[in-house]
């Protein structure tokens, strides 16, 4: 009786097992769902300006500095710190004076292309005028919009009655005037990334009466820019005076003074002509 008992016994047990196995197989475990949550930046980067900015003046890239404030914070009209706005703003006219640390708002500039730009940049009463350069006379391309330059003319003269010494000149036709374009490039400060090129034309700024002046000194010889120091005082400086070969060159001073080949005869009566020389 107990073997038959203990028979029954093991085969429920085997049958127990049977179905724990038929019932996994039918309904496989899963494993525990991992959820990864998503953490939200609390923060932006936004463009301000790294010192006083005037109004009217170009921005520089230097003049572009960064801040970080709460998402909460951010303005309408406040740039992000992305490469695109950075290189949108380098250029653009600052329509009301920037302090330093202040964000820099997009619609409170004016951007190269848009409509009155160039006469937007020229102060009141000033106009723009462009000269001719080359890779020497333009400073090797380092020369930028926002510069203060001064403008020399060299003529080399042909009066063959001038002594060696007088007959290569160089004078200042304009000094410390504000470059506002280099070819059509109305940028101050190199853009991240650009090399310097060779500029072909440069636009100055300057009066009525600068401007015919330049006019007449592009038909005398050769002009070249020289650029003055960021810390020279910004009041209007009479141009200085000329310098001649013999200034630069001693040994040209030295020369004497080549004979013209012309004379003069005058004649005395009875008495003859007598040829004189000079």
């Amino acid at each position: 009786m107990v073997l038959r008992i203990t028979f029954f016994a093991l085969m429920a047990l085997g049958l127990l097992g049977l179905g724990v196995i038929a019932y996994s197989a039918a309904h496989p475990a899963h494993p525990a769902h991992v959820h990864l949550a998503i953490v939200k930046p609390s923060t932006e980067r936004i463009l301000v300006a790294t010192r006083s900015v005037r109004a009217g003046a170009l921005l520089k890239p230097e003049d572009l500095g960064v801040k970080v404030i709460p998402i909460p914070d951010h303005r309408p009209g406040e740039s992000l710190d992305t490469d695109a706005a950075r290189r949108g703003l380098t250029g653009a006219m600052v329509r009301q004076s920037l302090s330093k640390g202040e964000p820099i708002r997009t619609d409170a500039l004016l951007r190269p292309g848009d409509h009155g730009f160039l006469a937007a940049v020229l102060k009141p009463g000033m106009r723009a005028v462009t000269v001719g350069v080359d890779d020497i006379t333009g400073t090797a391309g380092l020369i930028w919009p926002g510069d203060k330059v001064d403008l020399i003319l060299t003529e080399a003269l042909t009066d063959p009655n001038l002594a060696p010494g007088q007959r290569i000149v160089a004078e200042t036709v304009l000094s410390d005037v504000r470059v506002i374009a280099i070819d059509q490039r109305i940028v101050e400060g190199a853009a991240a990334g650009e090399g310097a090129k060779t500029a072909h034309t440069v636009t100055l700024e300057v009066t009525e009466a600068e401007a015919q002046k330049v006019q007449v000194a592009t038909r005398l010889g050769r002009l070249s820019l020289t650029v003055r120091s960021a810390a020279a005082p910004t009041a209007a400086q009479p141009p200085r005076g000329t310098t001649w070969a013999s200034d630069v060159s001693p040994a040209l001073g030295a020369v004497a003074r080549p004979p013209s080949g012309r004379a003069m005869v005058i004649w005395q009566g009875a008495g003859g002509a007598q040829e004189f020389k000079f």
